[in-house]
């Protein structure tokens, strides 16, 4: 036996073709908070009729929704049908099937059966009771009988849609559900044949195929480290700048620039031409009250700081360099350039002794110099840990999309897509503080659009890497506790509140779910996977 669904209506779902273009009864979501997922219906119901120009008849739209909506009508398939409804599947490109419903008559009369009795309870007929009979004709009469026949047309199809809909329900993309075919051509067909026709579209979740079929059991990847990610390097820095933090800088009045000392200088830089033409300034390695640490050379060009030892405040000091070809400045790469450095103040660094008795100033809870530099090497290595994780993440996803062939439903591509850009613009937001103008010209739909139209390709690989993982989770019967669903899932609700955020908590606990999924899947595919570190 088919298990029982439950559809309640939402806009989008009565948004029928006009004549012209597509009725458009929606408004994208502009939160952006979490994934769409199959078979999670709106909980939202919103009559069409509603929708509609003022009608003159004696009854209201709002009434005749109103009739339509309580007309005995249980939204499940539970609730029987007095005949079988026809529906033909079809599959269309993107994910999407086609339904094709067909109401035999005897559904449609039961169906304004029920709309009738509805009116007749909320109708008040001059010369009769509320509640009591009222001859048919005279209650379409008072009603209006297009009003009569719009209602009966939308209860057919509330009634009949769990029933077309139940092949596919498990699998449907919340919001992707559409009823295409025109109402007024499904209002004359009604009129005409006392049956109803109609198509509906739904966007499903893609099958994942493998190239080959055990693809992820064989991946190799090689994943670039960066020279820089040394722990005991990092804790090492990480020790002098807690140290010069505790010192304090004093005016140098006797003596040049040392090794250790600070300067405050102006930079400014041209070209040096081999074929005698006139040289060119540099902008970009120009200037003005740098402050200059000595003992952080290795952050400027090869032979910068040698070049400028010596030099005292007031000074000014010019001599040339080239560029290296590993310069991060393509554009620079190679360039002979003549530097031209005033020296604006000249600082030097009074630091306390290094003893135990400061420990606590360089790190809290630290009683010696030893247990610091311990502590500081610990916090180093987890930094250099998550960034060898990530890099490796990295690596293994971007193996793991180019893996998989999926035909992306175009509903979760716009819902991916929305998602990042909504990060974006949170992220935008926290740093910038945007007014109400702004922020509203970058939620627009067109802003939204033409995001998602410039970031394609990068939504695309992002979703078949999701699609991918979630796939591996199934395949491997990969699994997490309750313990640590129900424990994500109030961090996630506490964060939410704590910015005055609203959510959904089914849906917060989907996310958490796939959040977990995604992190199973990884610690699974790095123990599997053939991994080769390299140092750039």
């Amino acid at each position: 036996m088919a298990t029982p669904i439950s559809i309640q209506f939402n806009p989008s779902i009565l948004s029928f073709p006009s004549n012209s273009t597509k009725a458009q009864f929606f408004q994208p979501n502009d939160k952006f908070l979490l994934k769409q997922k199959p078979n999670s219906f709106s909980r939202q119901f919103s009559s069409f009729l509603q929708q509609q120009p003022p009608l003159h008849q004696l009854a209201s739209a709002r009434f005749v929704a109103a009739a339509a909506a309580s007309s005995g009508v249980v939204e499940t398939v539970e609730d029987k049908l007095p005949a079988d409804i026809h529906v033909t599947e079809t599959q269309e490109p993107n994910s999407r099937i086609r339904l094709t419903v067909e109401v035999p008559t005897v559904v449609c009369e039961d169906c304004y059966r029920r709309v009738i009795k509805e009116f007749m309870k909320r109708s008040k007929v001059p010369g009769f009771r509320p509640g009591k009979n009222i001859p048919e004709d005279i209650l379409v009469g008072f009603v209006g009988k297009q009003n009569v026949q719009k209602a009966a047309v939308e209860a057919i199809l509330k009634r009949t849609l769990p029933h077309a809909m139940s092949s596919v329900t498990r699998n449907a993309y919340e919001d992707s559900i559409r009823i295409v075919t025109k109402f007024e051509d499904m209002e004359k067909t009604y009129l005409s044949l006392n049956s109803l026709r109609y198509d509906v579209v739904v966007d499903v979740a893609p099958e994942i195929k493998w190239k080959p079929d055990d693809a992820y059991k064989n991946i190799k990847v090689v994943v670039e480290l960066d020279s820089e990610m040394d722990a005991q390097r990092a804790s090492e820095k990480e020790f002098i700048r807690r140290h010069k933090s505790l010192g304090a800088l004093k005016i140098v009045t006797d003596r040049g620039l040392q090794v250790g000392d600070v300067a405050v200088i102006d930079i400014s830089a041209t070209t040096i031409e081999q074929d005698g033409s006139d040289a060119k300034s540099i902008p970009a390695a120009e200037s003005k009250g740098f402050n200059f640490d000595t003992e952080e050379g290795d952050n400027v060009l090869p032979g910068f700081r040698d070049s400028i030892i010596g030099i005292k405040r007031g000074e000014t000091k010019s001599f040339p360099l080239v560029f290296p070809d590993s310069w991060k400045q393509e554009d620079l790469r190679g360039v002979n350039a003549q530097f031209t450095v005033e020296c604006k103040e000249l600082f030097y660094r009074d630091l306390p002794e290094l003893n135990d008795s400061i420990a606590e100033k360089f790190l809290p809870g630290c009683s010696s110099i030893e247990e610091v530099k311990q502590a500081l090497l610990q916090r180093c290595l987890e930094v250099e840990q998550a960034a060898k994780d990530q890099a490796t993440d990295n690596a293994i996803l971007d193996q793991l999309y180019k893996m998989v062939e999926v035909d992306i439903p175009q509903s979760l591509f716009q819902e991916q897509g929305r998602q990042l850009y909504g990060a974006q613009l949170l992220q935008l937001q926290a740093n910038m503080k945007l007014n109400e103008q702004q922020l509203a010209s970058l939620s627009s739909p067109r802003a939204v659009n033409e995001f998602l139209e410039t970031q394609k390709e990068n939504i695309t690989i992002i979703i078949k890497q999701n699609l991918a993982v979630g796939d591996i989770f199934t395949r491997e019967n990969l699994q997490f506790s309750t313990e640590e669903l129900v424990k994500e899932v109030q961090n996630s609700i506490k964060e939410f509140q704590q910015h005055q955020q609203e959510y959904d908590e089914d849906r917060v606990k989907q996310q958490v779910q796939e959040v977990l999924e995604g992190a199973k899947v990884l610690e699974w595919l790095r123990e599997n996977t053939e991994i080769q570190y390299i140092t750039r």
